[in-house]
């Protein structure tokens, strides 16, 4: 019997509700359905005093879920399938994105759509497309202290009213460079329009094998993001007396001390994104961030009178 994946953000009871529905669908047709909760993916941020999550990525895999599952189906907004990405990549299952939230940048479909998706499913009548994802370690000499897998971003920055940073970047082989500022993004293609983008970073389309750096409220004019290749492993060193803060897509992070070291990876498995359709990724960005529309049009209102 194949089985599937049902990951909900139980907050909403509009995920709640379409859970439901979907769950009656497939199990009709013959279908074995596994739900979790997507707060398992949602690490959350580690209480200094106490001990910290040292037991690797593969713990936020949710119970049952294996990887003979054809794939998950996510119903929540952009957070819950960032919450999602942690519990299926390390078992290589595809989601399926199903947005009930606001933006829904991630999104596949959307719940007005749900009536042809579903016989879709059933058919086995989509692709996979792979996204990067990184791992994010936080050593202390040899000692794993701390580690989550990312889909977006990772976040080191000062605590509020503290002074400017210095960190020390070591990418790959190359020289290490020190660079003065509030704090430092490391960011996939996929955190390219998330984070960074604030900050000042470029688009990048999300099949490049590359990896952005991109310094927050930098204290130079020489310091600008920097784009290379993900190949390179990248150690921050919180070159400052005080702890930092480390926010990784907005849902995992802990404190950072000046003895600590934090690491980051391109990881072995990535998230696996089921596609009902050619993904045209300028398309979303015109739809969702209003890339490329004359200066007079307004995203989702057509043009102005």
């Amino acid at each position: 019997m194949p089985c599937v994946g049902l990951i909900v953000n139980d907050g909403k009871p509009l995920a709640l509700s379409t859970a439901e529905r979907i769950q009656s669908h497939l199990e009709a047709q013959g279908t074995s359905v596994v739900r979790a909760s997507s707060a398992g993916g949602m690490v959350g941020f580690a209480n200094p005093d106490q001990h910290l999550r040292s037991r690797g990525y593969n713990a936020c895999v949710p119970a049952g879920f294996t990887e003979e599952m054809e794939l998950a189906i996510v119903l929540g907004g952009d957070g819950t399938v960032l919450s999602a990405a942690r519990m299926t990549a390390p078992i290589g299952v595809p989601i399926l994105t199903i947005n009930t939230g606001h933006l829904g940048f991630l999104a596949e479909s959307y719940l007005q759509d749900l009536d042809a998706v579903l016989p879709r499913l059933v058919a086995r009548d989509w692709s996979v497309e792979e996204r990067t994802m990184l791992v994010v370690s936080v050593m202390r000499a040899e000692q794993r202290r701390w580690e989550v897998l990312c889909l977006n971003e990772m976040a080191l920055h000062r605590e509020p009213l503290t002074s400017m940073c210095h960190f020390e970047i070591a990418i790959g082989r190359h020289a290490p460079v020190d660079i003065a500022a509030d704090g430092v993004i490391l960011s996939t293609p996929t955190g390219s329009t998330a984070y960074a983008l604030s900050a000042g970073g470029p688009v990048i389309t999300p099949d490049c094998p590359v990896l952005q750096l991109t310094p927050i409220a930098a204290h130079s004019l020489a310091s600008r993001a920097l784009v290379f290749s993900d190949r390179e492993p990248v150690t921050v060193f919180p070159a400052t007396p005080e702890r930092l803060m480390m926010v990784v897509d907005g849902s995992a992070g802990c404190y950072i001390w000046p003895e600590d070291r934090v690491l980051i990876r391109r990881s072995d498995h990535p998230v696996r994104f089921v596609r009902l359709a050619d993904h045209e990724f300028f398309q979303v960005l015109r739809n969702k961030l209003g890339w490329g529309l004359p200066h007079v049009a307004k995203p989702g209102n057509g043009t102005a009178p």
